[in-house]
């Protein structure tokens, strides 16, 4: 199964791919709406990342160019996205393992800052964190849910390069 599924088409590990993207979406919804967890700003942050990587995935299965450059090219967006995920799931890793006395405060919501300010500003404001952003209301097998989001952009960004990337 396992030789069968990485030798598929650069179609089927996109397709593949932007379904793990909707499953880890729908999760998120299926959390906040059921079970009442309220994503902070960096949560925000990583479902656009989600979404952004799951776009990729879908329009370049769909497209599913013959061509080495085409492949590269889908392959290049899904990284981008990836590597955008990586770099906010990162960032709120770090803030939820910061000592209680160096957690920031909480801040305004995102909904305020999108109205307030510029969206540079609004971006660079998030990234600092706030205090909201380091608390842990889930875990699974010891994770928090950003914990588990880096690991999957981890892992779906090595799928992309895989699929785009390798020699047929």
């Amino acid at each position: 199964m396992t030789t069968t599924l990485l030798r598929g088409s650069f179609r089927t590990h996109f397709l593949l791919g932007f379904a793990i993207c909707a499953a880890l979406l729908g999760y998120a919804f299926y959390s906040q709406l059921h079970d009442g967890l309220e994503p902070c700003p960096l949560c925000i942050f990583q479902r656009v990342a989600f979404f952004a990587l799951g776009v990729a995935f879908l329009i370049g299965g769909l497209h599913a160019p013959k061509s080495i450059g085409g492949r590269r090219g889908y392959g290049v967006l899904a990284l981008l996205a990836a590597v955008a995920g990586i770099a906010v799931a990162g960032n709120h890793v770090r803030l939820q393992h910061l000592p209680p006395d160096q957690v920031p405060a909480c801040g305004p919501g995102l909904d305020y800052m999108l109205d307030a300010m510029p969206i540079s500003g609004v971006i660079r404001k998030v990234m600092t964190g706030s205090g909201e952003c380091a608390n842990v209301d889930w875990t699974f097998l010891g994770l928090s849910m950003p914990a588990w989001s880096l690991i999957w952009f981890v892992l779906l960004a090595l799928w992309a390069g895989y699929a785009a990337f390798r020699r047929r």
